[in-house]
């Protein structure tokens, strides 16, 4: 290719200036020629790029596709049914409601039925009235002197660095005017965050803003914060669903002066946060740390974050909390499928369990060891709908977060530009031109909008299946496409028959 190349460049270069030479124009032509046979020269002779060296210039255009390939994907291939992670009806779903417009489809479902991966509500022939409230649940057990009431739909960790400053505000703008709660993410507690909203403080590995100048945990600068009137419950982040066992990852790019300052780090290099605690170590270390972090915050919920992995090791941390008599406030589980502005694939793709079978398997085993009735199970995972928080509901969750639903209501297009800085919408960037375009005013209604939309169709599901609390929303409700059965018979592996008893 590189002869051909240099061979009909050359005709044309030389065409072109026959033309100039009889007929006074073309001379541009020539030039813009000559300048793409020098590119081409320096394309063949550079050792680095095999595509260019073998194909000048016109290699190019290989690293053109493949960097608009992802936008290819979503607007001239997919289906409005198989975008991954979410589908495009998933996404106008959300765009929908967060606009506050009409969010129904017309000529029926897109969905093939008859096959096991359908799952339905089985209704009534008597629907109940649909609740008017909005559901809340309370958080707080015995030890709680500061209990919280909380929404059943809330915004998941997602950290200021992460996401930009306008989005963060316009989550805690939106957290304000609908009464829920907004969730730090790791990457610490920012003015950004303190527009109003309730805050669930998230303490990662990293301790960012609550670090001491070797990186572990300052108990001062934790009570400092945690004791601010916004601040309603503090989890502690021991692992997330994309990256479980890894850490929290803040590419360089993304890593800006006024991020390294509140995390009190190094600026322009990617900060990884530690894949475990230095305040503890084991699970006498957690319980014990919980309830350090009670006596500091004054009483306010204290819980965890996790992504199960060896199941033996969560019994054990349950055996635990029976010998010191000490409960978290709520525990979080998150799924593997979870969402992350950046982590390695081999983790992403191949770390830890799935949503469904770690929610049964935590709320199986805290009734098993008798305590389920003094924690609150709060799960994260692909909740952006009535039906998925009704079916989380139904599989032993008391509350729900989402992430990526919310980053959707802001105007997140999954564009896949989470980890390079370059999200088109403003959403995940740290420059300046781009987060210009998220103007919070507007972004933080759509936010309260799509909260209080989904909470509706939530309702109007329980409704639906004759129920008229969602304490009544148990795994019988629901039904398989290929045959009636409860979807218990689906999310019970092997390796956790023992919770199955």
């Amino acid at each position: 290719m590189r002869q051909k190349f240099f061979l009909f460049g050359t005709i044309a270069f030389l065409m072109a200036l026959t033309v100039y030479y009889f007929f006074n124009f073309g001379l541009t032509a020539a030039i813009c020629i000559a300048l793409l046979l020098l590119v081409g020269l320096a394309n063949s002779i550079q050792k680095k790029h095999a595509i260019l060296r073998n194909f000048p210039v016109l290699g190019y255009f290989r690293y053109l596709f493949e960097m608009i390939a992802p936008e290819i994907q979503q607007y001239f291939i997919e289906r409005s049914t198989d975008g991954k992670p979410f589908s495009r009806n998933q996404r106008s779903l959300v765009y929908q409601r967060a606009k506050n417009i009409d969010a129904t489809t017309p000529f029926g479902t897109q969905l093939v039925l008859n096959q096991s991966s359908y799952e339905g509500i089985k209704h009534s022939m008597f629907p109940a009235k649909v609740k008017e409230d909005l559901p809340r649940v309370l958080v707080g057990g015995s030890d709680c002197t500061q209990p919280y009431s909380a929404s059943l739909l809330n915004i998941s960790a997602m950290s200021f660095g992460s996401l930009s400053e306008n989005a963060i505000m316009a989550l805690n703008k939106g957290a304000l005017k609908g009464h829920f709660y907004h969730n730090t993410g790791e990457g610490g507690l920012t003015q950004f965050h303190l527009q109003g909203g309730d805050v669930t403080w998230q303490i990662g590995t990293g301790y960012f803003g609550c670090r001491d100048d070797r990186g572990g945990f300052d108990g001062g600068k934790f009570a400092e914060k945690a004791n601010l009137p916004a601040v309603k419950m503090i989890e502690i982040k021991l692992s997330q669903g994309a990256k479980p066992g890894h850490g929290g990852v803040l590419p360089a790019q993304k890593n800006t002066e006024e991020i390294a300052k509140i995390r009190g780090v190094q600026p322009h290099i990617t900060i990884l946060s530690p894949p475990s605690h230095s305040a503890f170590s084991d699970a006498k270390g957690l319980v014990a740390f919980i309830a350090h972090l009670r006596e500091l915050a004054n009483g306010k919920p204290i819980g965890f974050k996790l992504c199960i992995g060896e199941t033996s090791e969560f019994e054990t941390l349950c055996q635990e909390m029976i010998n010191s008599n000490c409960y978290p406030d709520f525990i979080t589980v998150d799924g593997a499928e979870g969402g992350t502005g950046a982590a390695p694939l081999e983790f992403a793709d191949g770390v830890g369990m799935p949503f469904e079978p770690a929610l049964i398997f935590v709320t199986k085993t805290l009734v098993r060891f008798g305590i389920r009735d003094k924690i609150r199970v709060i799960c994260s995972g692909k909740i952006i709908s009535g039906y998925a928080i009704l079916r989380a509901i139904a599989l032993g969750a008391d509350i729900c977060n989402s992430a990526r639903g919310f980053m959707f209501s802001l105007g997140c297009i999954q564009a896949l530009r989470c980890n390079n800085n370059e999200c088109p919408t403003g959403v995940a960037t740290q420059n300046k031109m781009l987060m210009k375009g998220l103007v919070v005013t507007d972004k933080s209604e759509r936010v309260y909008h799509f909260h209080k939309n989904t909470l509706h169709a939530a309702n109007e599901l329980l409704a639906a299946a004759g129920k008229k609390d969602f304490a009544d929303v148990d795994i019988s409700i629901f039904m398989r496409g290929d045959e009636f059965t409860h979807l218990a018979n689906t999310y019970f592996p092997d390796n956790l028959t023992n919770v199955a008893k």
